[in-house]
């Protein structure tokens, strides 16, 4: 194919936003509906979609270990609540994870690709990759090439997704674009739409490591772009908001955001995923109505 094909994919798009207005455009979707959503049953769905997180540099076997066996344990004494739907962790805990995880429906991410910078050779992101699979992830979480897309280089910055892609095969795949680094809701814009073209099989806000992190004028623009990529191609992509979400009152934002822009086919903990570990407790809290100190 030319060379010029992701520019053609970007011409059947509006690209060309303003922030202003995308601001304005946002803060009247939520005075309208978020609180119509700030629902017992709402949280639980909220509380299903969560991936919990544990990215530290002092992770061990050990401490990912307890991780597991603490989400194991929530499910065993907590079945009428259901289950986060992911655990998410570096790639050489994948085995970890596939070996001690005793829910089969609770899908294995492993951030790789050189996270959170994707600065590295591709070689190498192609063998972490591999490895991660090779050992039991079920999902991928790669960070997008920010320096090229950010210099105009399209192609090779969806070569370098589409590349991952291939590893992954049959797995789900999820793009982070770290929207904080992109500076405008065109730029975000833009970034959905070649993610998608290259290969992603969700779009994700950030990496939680920068700030900002998720925001909800970012997650708006990403879930226009999910639809117009939808009503063109007819193939339905995933979106994970995640970083900086501190309160319920965020999530429900998102979920209000999804709701709206979306619709009820994205209402489901398959197309929409929290990154969010800290929320797990706030949630479960207000659904129990009581302080809660699980995870």
């Amino acid at each position: 194919m030319e060379n010029n094909k992701y520019e053609q994919a970007l011409s059947r798009y509006n690209c060309d936003l303003d922030d202003k207005a995308i601001a304005k455009e946002v803060e009247n979707l939520l005075a309208k509906h978020l609180e119509e959503n700030n629902t017992k049953e709402v949280k639980k769905f909220l509380f299903n979609s969560v991936e919990l997180t544990t990215l530290k540099t002092t992770d061990s076997e050990d401490s990912v270990l307890r991780f597991v066996e603490n989400v194991n344990r929530f499910d065993r004494e907590h079945s009428d609540l259901g289950h986060v739907a992911t655990v998410c962790v570096y790639p050489n805990f994948a085995k970890i994870c596939y070996e001690c995880l005793e829910n089969d429906n609770i899908e294995i991410a492993c951030v790789s690709g050189s996270f959170p910078s994707s600065q590295t050779f591709l070689e190498v992101k192609i063998a972490e990759t591999a490895l991660a699979i090779k050992d039991g992830a079920t999902e991928i979480d790669i960070v997008m090439p920010v320096g090229k897309f950010l210099a105009e280089d399209y192609e090779g910055m969806c070569d370098d997704i589409a590349e991952l892609k291939a590893i992954c095969g049959d797995k789900n795949m999820k793009v982070i674009l770290e929207t904080g680094c992109l500076g405008s809701a065109s730029n975000i814009k833009k970034a959905s739409i070649l993610a998608m073209y290259a290969g992603a099989d969700y779009i994700k806000t950030s990496t939680g490591k920068l700030e900002p992190a998720a925001t909800p004028e970012a997650a708006y623009v990403m879930c226009q772009a999910i639809k117009e990529y939808y009503d063109q191609t007819g193939i339905q992509i995933g979106f994970k908001p995640a970083g900086g979400m501190k309160t319920v009152k965020d999530a429900l934002t998102y979920y209000t955001i999804v709701k709206e822009v979306l619709g009820e086919k994205w209402l489901t903990n398959k197309w929409l995923r929290l990154g969010t570990s800290s929320l797990a407790n706030k949630l479960l809290g207000e659904i129990l109505d009581k302080e809660v100190k699980f995870f």
